[in-house]
């Protein structure tokens, strides 16, 4: 079975950094996604397999979306941390692409999911 494993969530106060690592192999579209308290999936970022990357208009400028193949990990710097990022976050993955050439953030576009993993931002 295929999994992915995230970590590197944990507690941070706002305007603070973090990184969120997702182990696992590479897909065609890769994306994290953010579920705030008593909230549904939101996406805040993609890559898909060739390095084409989409990012939320509520995290540009703040997060990024990487890859290291070498070590069969998606990562996710999260800079300017806001008391609103605070939730769990998932590492989530798709063999085809929903949107061409780009990788959406829908979370029925992906079928396979990692267990998640904490950020929480005090103001």
């Amino acid at each position: 079975e295929v999994q992915l494993v995230e970590s590197g969530g944990g507690s941070v106060p706002a305007g603070g950094s973090l990184t969120l690592s997702c182990a696992g192999p590479v897909y065609t579209c890769m994306a994290w996604f953010h579920q705030a308290p008593g909230k549904g999936h939101e996406g805040v970022a993609s890559r898909n397999s060739n390095g084409a990357i989409t990012y939320a208009d509520s995290v540009k400028g703040r997060f990024t979306i990487s890859r290291d193949n070498a070590k069969n990990t998606l990562y996710l710097q999260m800079n300017s941390l806001k008391p609103e990022d605070t939730g769990m976050y998932y590492c989530a993955a798709a063999p085809y692409s929903f949107m061409g050439p780009l990788c959406g953030h829908s979370p029925g576009e992906y079928n396979t999911w990692g267990q998640g993993t904490q950020v929480t931002v005090s103001s």
